[in-house]
C-alpha cells in the first residue's frame, strides 16, 4: 500500500510536527508533502526521508517569511499529485486536508483544529495585526475568499479524526462533519520524575512555555508572578514574536526567568523540577500540559479547551476559571505540590502515549481500507 502524508508546512516545530513524527514512523515507505520545508529543523526528526514541496518553497522569502505568500496556499496544496497513492493522510490545521485525491483513495484528515484565523479566531486575527485598517479591510476580505475555499476543502475529505473533543465540536459546526477523536501522541518515555524532597526554597520553581506569541497568554502568567514576591520563581522556556513585549512587562521583576530556546533534553530536566506547569492559553489540545504530567508534575491550566479533557482537577492539576493574573494568582496562592503523587500522575499521561496513538490509527487505517475494497467491489 503506498501511503502520502500531507502537512501544512514544516517552518516550525511544535504539536503539529510531533504528530507528523509518529505518522512518519508508522508508515516508513510514505512520501510526505509539505508546502515548504526548513531543512534546518525538520533534518532534526525527518532526517532521510522524502520531501516534497510546493513552488512556494523556491519563491522569495518562502520559508523565512511564508506567511507573504498566505493566498497562494490554497492554489499550491491543490498542485500537489498524489495519483499514485493507494491511501492519504493530512495533517492540519488549516491547508492541507484541501489535496485532492483520485475518486477510489480515501483521504483521512488527522485535524488538529479547523483554521483558527479564518473560522474561530477571525476578529482577534486581524485585531492583532500591525498595520493599518485599510490593509485590514484588505486582508479581511482576502480571509472571506479563503473561507469559503476552506469549506469546500472540508468536503473533499472522507475521515477526519479530531486531534481532542474540544475540535470535534468545532469540525461539526464550521465543517459540518462527523469526526472520530484520537488524542495526539505523547512521548511519555522522554521525559521522568525528579525527587523534590530535598529541594531548598530557593530553587523552587514554576514553569511554563511554549511558542512565544500573543494569542498563548504568557503575558497572564508573568503580570500573575510580578505581583506575587521572590518566593514565586518562574521560569519560561521558547522564543517567539511576543518576547520582547514579554521581557518589557517583566522588566524589573527578579523571580521571573526566561529561558530562550531549550533542548529536548533541557526541557525534560525543567519539568522534572517544577512545582508544577502552568498552561494558561485555550489550546485545542495541548501537549505540553501532557509533558509535564508524563514527568510526574501537576499542570495549573485555564479551565477552557484541550486542558479540559486532559488534566484531572486535583489529581494531576488545577484549573483556573477565568483568564486573568487575578485568577491564576489565586489558584497559585493555595497551591501545595504535596497534594499531588508523581507516580500517579505519570501513570495516568500514560494513556496518551505513542503505543496507544499508533494502535488507534492503525486500527482506523485498517477499517478504512477494508471498506474501501469491499465498496470497489
Amino acid at each position: 500500500m503506498k501511503v502520502a502524508l500531507v502537512h501544512d508546512h514544516l517552518a516550525q516545530t511544535g504539536g503539529a510536527e510531533k504528530v507528523l513524527k509518529v505518522l512518519a514512523d508508522i508508515f516508513p515507505e510514505a512520501a510526505i508533502y509539505t508546502l515548504l520545508a526548513d531543512k534546518v529543523k525538520t533534518d532534526t526528526y525527518l532526517k532521510g526521508r522524502r520531501l516534497d514541496t510546493s513552488i512556494i518553497q523556491k519563491l522569495p522569502g518562502g520559508i523565512s517569511h511564508y506567511k507573504w505568500y498566505l493566498p497562494l496556499m490554497p492554489m499550491a496544496v491543490e498542485f500537489f499529485d498524489l495519483s499514485e497513492y493507494d491511501l492519504v493522510i493530512s495533517d492540519t490545521s488549516s491547508f492541507a486536508k484541501g489535496v485532492i485525491t483520485l475518486p477510489d483513495v480515501p483521504h483521512i484528515c488527522y485535524c488538529h483544529t479547523p483554521t483558527r484565523y479564518l473560522w474561530s479566531d477571525t476578529h482577534s486575527y486581524l485585531n492583532e495585526l500591525k498595520y493599518n485598517k485599510w490593509l485590514k479591510k484588505i486582508i479581511g476580505r482576502i480571509l472571506v475568499r479563503m473561507r469559503q475555499w476552506d469549506f469546500l476543502a472540508a468536503s473533499r475529505v472522507d475521515y477526519f479524526i479530531a486531534n481532542s473533543k474540544t475540535v470535534a465540536r468545532r469540525i461539526s459546526k464550521y465543517y459540518r462533519r462527523e469526526s472520530q477523536v484520537i488524542y495526539p501522541p505523547v512521548e511519555v518515555d522522554s521525559f521522568f520524575i525528579s525527587d523534590l524532597s530535598a529541594q531548598a526554597p530557593s530553587e523552587r520553581y514554576f514553569l511554563a512555555g511554549c511558542r512565544l506569541v500573543p494569542y498563548k497568554r504568557i503575558d497572564l502568567v508573568v503580570e500573575a508572578f510580578k505581583d506575587l514576591g521572590p518566593e514565586y520563581r518562574l521560569k519560561i522556556f521558547g522564543t517567539g514574536i511576543d518576547l520582547a513585549r514579554l521581557q518589557k512587562i517583566a522588566a524589573g521583576s527578579e523571580n521571573i526567568e526566561f529561558l530562550g530556546q531549550v533542548t529536548e533534553d533541557q526541557k525534560a530536566v525543567y519539568y522534572s523540577r517544577a512545582q508544577a506547569f502552568i498552561n494558561p492559553q485555550e489550546e485545542d489540545f495541548g501537549i505540553t500540559p501532557l509533558e509535564s504530567m508524563s514527568s510526574g508534575r501537576p499542570v495549573i491550566a485555564y479551565r477552557k479547551g484541550g486542558a479540559t479533557e486532559t488534566v484531572k482537577e486535583g489529581e494531576t492539576g488545577l484549573f483556573f476559571d477565568e483568564q486573568t493574573p487575578a485568577s491564576l494568582k489565586e489558584v497559585l496562592k493555595s497551591f501545595k505540590a504535596e497534594n499531588f503523587n508523581p507516580e500517579e500522575i505519570r501513570a495516568y499521561a500514560e494513556s496518551f502515549s505513542v503505543a496507544r496513538f499508533t494502535s488507534e490509527i492503525k486500527a482506523l487505517v485498517d477499517s478504512v481500507m477494508s471498506k474501501n475494497h469491499e465498496n470497489s467491489r
